[in-house]
């Protein structure tokens, strides 16, 4: 298999192209801006979805499904939220085709105009809200905590397979409560469960904190977020948990009767998590040669090759393999076996290792004499000679180094770029070469706006519990008692 891609010093944006194509997890689609999710790619998104409703479920969470249409007029009852959203929103205004009377294919039906348009789903909060006003009427029926497992349409401009596209997968939780402490107990607990994911499951470190007003979530009173840093020194959020106050229950008039008799309007949440967090994945640990994925991720996690000339070579390797195969599957490990004739080993090797398989084993006539197999690491690129004896056990425990060093790799990056900067020129330099910068702030929108304006750069978060520091804004010169995140971003 080819190598023929670029490396990340030449041109860090197609050598992410590069890899998200030829290593089959997604292609561009004869739809401007959507994209393909092949299956390679569909395989390790359904293990992130696996993970994630296991950990929603185990929190107490319900999935349930909302239509895909919008109509217009809900967008109209929470202003901040279709501020937010009206540049990207995809719009039905019709029903129906026909033939086109003069022979030119099909046209759109004029008799067919919806009476409203409908508004081709961006976020579900006012679909929701509306369908929660209809489900709540008194304390007993609360709280409700739903998510939902769906597509989302925000029309894009200039996408990037998984970063940035016109549709996209995701899940959002949209959870009701009777009381304002209960709902920011759920946005803590689901920033804190996304926070878990990433660092277990993807091996990719986090930082948790609070948005500013202006990076906040249309119609939301605070946004929690989780942000990782990638290889070029660009952010990325990753996860977001909106503590909603009871903005849209007032707006869809969502009221119960409170335990004291009282009628209240209820407080609210909303979380997310999306596709993203492939590209987040694919940037946080893979190289030069290819994709690296976490074992907890990955679709396989060993693959195994055989080596032979002859068909009996064949045959008394496949015999081996298949205990060595049962062994390890009784450990939960997902393995694979590619004793496909009409490739050679070598092309092999090349594949798997582009794909990010991380652990690959090789065995052959003499290893079968000698007991042995060759067992190589794709986060390391080392090779080792194993005995076969305890290989279940060997493995298990080598995909557990792996997993671990993969965090710690990406943890080290994420600190040696992370600086402390007092100066204008010294932020200003640093943010051009890139990393988290850590700066005062004095506390305002303008100077955060006059900041991004003049160096591209954002808010990335406002820790949850600032280290007490009195100092000058990095641009003002105006009093701050912490330290911000900024960074340039996907």
């Amino acid at each position: 298999m080819a190598k023929n891609f670029s490396t990340r010093d030449e041109n860090y944006a197609q050598w992410y192209n590069d890899l998200v194509i030829k290593a089959g997890l997604a292609d561009n689609s004869a739809v401007r801006g959507c994209m393909v999710i092949k299956p390679y790619g569909y395989a390790i998104w359904e293990r992130m979805q696996a993970a994630l409703d296991k950990m929603f479920k185990d929190t107490g969470h319900e999935n349930a499904y909302f239509p895909l249409f919008i109509p217009k007029s809900f967008f109209s009852k929470e202003a901040s939220h279709v501020e937010g959203f009206a540049k990207e929103c995809a719009v039905v205004t019709h029903y129906r085709l026909k033939n086109d009377p003069n022979g030119k294919g099909v046209i759109v039906d004029p008799d067919a105009k919806l009476e409203e348009e409908l508004i081709v789903r961006p976020t579900s909060e006012t679909i929701i809200w509306d369908t929660y006003r209809t489900w709540i009427q008194s304390y007993r029926d609360l709280p409700i905590l739903v998510n939902q497992w769906a597509n989302v349409v925000r029309w894009e401009m200039r996408t990037r397979l998984f970063l940035r596209t016109t549709e996209f997968l995701w899940q959002e939780g949209h959870t009701a409560h009777a009381t304002q402490e209960e709902a920011l107990e759920e946005t803590n607990q689901m920033i804190n469960i996304y926070a878990e994911f990433a660092e277990k499951w993807m091996a990719m470190p986090v930082l948790k904190g609070i948005k500013s007003a202006n990076e906040r979530f249309a119609g939301a009173v605070e946004t929690y977020c989780i942000e990782a840093l990638m290889q070029d020194g660009k952010a990325l959020q990753a996860g977001t948990s909106h503590f909603l106050g009871q903005n849209f229950a007032k707006a869809f008039d969502v009221k119960f009767l409170s335990k004291e008799n009282k009628l209240e309007h209820v407080w609210a949440t909303s979380w997310g998590v999306s596709t993203r967090l492939m590209g987040a994945l694919i940037m946080t640990h893979s190289d030069d040669n290819g994709l690296v994925l976490p074992p907890n991720l990955a679709p396989y996690q060993v693959v195994i090759i055989p080596i032979y000339k002859k068909a009996e070579q064949l045959e008394a390797i496949s015999a081996k393999v298949d205990e060595i195969k049962k062994s390890l599957e009784a450990k939960g490990i997902r393995v694979k076996y590619d004793n496909r004739d009409s490739l050679t080993p070598g092309w092999k090797f090349n594949e798997y290792e582009f794909k990010g398989v991380p652990v690959r084993i090789a065995i052959g006539p003499r290893d079968l004499e000698n007991g042995t197999v060759e067992v190589a690491r794709r986060d390391t690129l080392e090779k080792n000679i194993l005995e076969i004896t305890d290989i279940d056990n060997k493995i298990e425990h080598l995909l557990e180094l792996i997993q671990v060093n993969l965090y710690q790799k990406a943890y080290s990056f994420r600190d040696e770029n992370t600086f402390i900067v007092d100066t204008w020129e010294d932020f200003k330099n640093q943010i051009e070469k890139g990393g988290f910068v850590l700066a005062h702030w004095d506390g305002t929108s303008e100077t955060e706006e006059k900041i991004k304006q003049e160096t591209k750069a954002t808010i990335r978060l406002i820790p949850v519990n600032p280290k007490p520091e009195t100092g000058k804004c990095v641009f003002s010169g105006n009093p701050s008692s912490f330290r911000v995140y900024f960074a340039k971003a996907y």
